[in-house]
């Protein structure tokens, strides 16, 4: 049997991880385990102020148990890509492994009051949108779809934390053998 897996890199992520396992559970129709993963530390660029998100995806493939389906991480590092300033997260398309990362999802990064509640709206809307594409899924048209482009943080507020009809149809035949 293969096991989606979603683990926090750090104790940030923790609460935001355990939101989003039951979440991946529900939305992806698998069984959801959790994994200890290390903290994103070791992607430091010092010149960016950032955590290169390449080099956290190729840790996770590294990380991955044999019995994974899909591995998705949740970490509170800021994350980038060499040509965005940020990304929200980010996944291998029809991969294994994803991360989402908690830093711009939360209100204090915007100079707001903290809020648990929408922190873990925003993870879990994230975490299905990059496992969405580990499943093969592209980004949609339809704004209100987990899987909407999201290049800012109202954006991600706009979209529901599920996906629209025609997503849904495109996951269900996703061929989970082959994973």
């Amino acid at each position: 049997m293969k096991y989606l897996y979603v683990g926090a890199m750090g104790e940030a992520g923790r609460e935001a991880a355990m939101a989003v396992r039951e979440r991946v559970a529900v939305e992806f129709g698998a069984s959801v385990r959790p994994v200890d993963l290390p903290a994103a530390d070791f992607a430091y660029d010092a010149a960016r102020r950032q955590y290169a998100s390449i080099l956290v995806l190729e840790m996770l493939m590294r990380a991955c148990p044999e019995d994974a389906l899909k591995l998705v991480a949740v970490t509170g590092r800021d994350l980038f890509i060499p040509v965005l300033s940020f990304v929200f997260g980010q996944a291998q398309l029809r991969g294994r492994v994803a991360v989402v990362s908690l830093a711009r999802l939360r209100q204090e990064f915007y100079g707001l009051a903290p809020s648990r509640e929408i922190l873990l709206a925003r993870a879990i809307k994230q975490a299905l949108h990059e496992t969405g594409h580990t499943f093969g899924l592209v980004h949609c048209a339809e704004r209100s779809c987990a899987m909407a482009l999201a290049a800012s943080i109202r954006q991600i507020d706009s979209k529901q934390a599920a996906f629209c009809a025609s997503c849904a149809r495109r996951l269900r035949r996703y061929p989970r053998e082959q994973s």
